[in-house]
């Protein structure tokens, strides 16, 4: 009789009152379910069923998976069913396994399938095994893939170190890269990227800097990954000089960035920390060149000046240009910066009229550049009265002999 006649005859045995099922009757039921309608049909047919159906013998489930695997392969609707028994348990670590199960029959029936044809299922059945750490299961597949194509594609190449790098493997990795740079006449610098990205994930920071020169040197021409992969790798160093030389190469190395805020949200948290209003101010240069400032990015730098405790003087002027609106906590950054300015400006004044000849405090009968950058500056008039005080860089003051 075909299925569909079989699963009629369940269906109407069920509606009968008269006709006492037993779980076996039932349990042919879900099976024509599953292999006619599908899982879902299956899965809403058993839970549907009566609580006197299901015996509630939970524990029995894992013995009669093990039954199942001696006699035959389970399908998916008992991997399923099997998943559902461990939920109900909260048995996690019995749920993962059955999970594990259930992925590498799954695999082996893709491997079986895969033929020369579908070429780009190998490198998929290399993630699937590395997802499940499955070193013999990615090696054997590389070794097949090898075996039937000989010459080995750049994806094919990445996806494979990737996995290596995944599982550990560094020295096989650093082989299998050593290999593609003597086939590959591409250069593409995913490839390399890879490893820079395991060596700086390993916060090992000069072998990552060796490896980026024997790119360089190979010909390959750096990305922007590359850039922005080194940026953050000297970002955990603090060594903020070579932050801003990596970020402004990888900035400039796109015609269109897509600004990444946790990126520059870093950069500034760093430069606010040590106190470095210059390098700041080159950040917000290199993102006014690139067409990507904001009223963020603005406080961020205000924040860098409130923490060195100077003064910002052209910034309102700046967001201006940019078209960029000031919000509230722009306008208390700016208050905030320059009651600091009022605070040092006194100082200053204070500290010239303490002398005899105000200009014994910048040294007499020459000309200086007093760096008061960027906070406020005084001028004076030949005789050393007070001219001017106001919003400079620095002041020049002469006094002929």
């Amino acid at each position: 009789m075909c299925s569909w006649g079989s699963i009629e005859i369940c269906e109407w045995m069920t509606k009968q009152h008269d006709i006492k099922l037993l779980a076996g009757d039932y349990a042919v039921h879900l099976d024509l379910i599953a292999k006619i309608r599908g899982l879902a049909s299956a899965e809403k047919f058993f839970e549907d069923l009566s609580d006197k159906m299901k015996d509630g013998q939970l524990e029995k489930v894992p013995g009669m998976i093990q039954e199942l695997k001696k006699n035959t392969s389970p399908d998916v609707v008992t991997y399923n069913l099997w998943l559902t028994v461990c939920a109900s348990q909260n048995d996690v670590e019995t749920a993962e396994k059955g999970l594990l199960d259930k992925a590498a029959t799954t695999l082996n029936e893709m491997e079986k399938r895969t033929s020369r044809k579908g070429r780009i299922a190998y490198s998929s059945l290399i993630s699937l095994h590395t997802n499940m750490q499955d070193k013999d299961g990615v090696h054997r597949i590389w070794k097949k893939l090898k075996s039937i194509f000989h010459k080995m594609n750049d994806a094919e190449y990445t996806c494979m170190i990737s996995s290596l790098v995944k599982l550990g493997e560094f020295e096989e990795a650093e082989n299998l890269y050593s290999e593609w740079t003597s086939v590959s006449p591409t250069g593409d610098s995913r490839v390399p990227n890879i490893l820079l990205a395991a060596y700086i994930n390993k916060n090992e920071m000069e072998m990552a800097e060796k490896f980026y020169n024997q790119m360089v040197e190979r010909g390959i021409t750096p990305s922007y990954t590359t850039w922005e992969l080194l940026t953050w790798g000297y970002l955990k160093k603090k060594q903020m000089e070579k932050v801003l030389d990596y970020f402004e190469k990888a900035v400039g190395s796109v015609k269109k960035w897509n600004p990444d805020e946790k990126l520059v949200r870093e950069v500034y948290k760093n430069l606010e920390e040590q106190g470095n209003i210059e390098g700041a101010e080159k950040v917000l240069v290199i993102l006014r060149k690139a067409g990507h400032v904001s009223t963020e990015i603005y406080n961020w730098l205000l924040r860098a000046y409130a923490k060195a405790g100077k003064m910002p003087l052209i910034v309102a002027e700046w967001m201006k240009k940019d078209k960029v609106e000031m919000d509230e906590e722009t306008h208390r950054l700016i208050k905030e910066t320059s009651k600091m300015c009022s605070e040092t400006m006194a100082a200053v004044v204070q500290s010239i009229f303490s002398f005899r000849n105000p200009f014994q405090w910048f040294g007499i009968g020459r000309s200086m550049i007093i760096d008061l950058h960027p906070v406020c500056d005084v001028r004076t008039h030949k005789n050393g009265s007070v001219a001017e005080v106001g919003g400079y860089n620095s002041t020049e003051v002469t006094k002929k002999s």
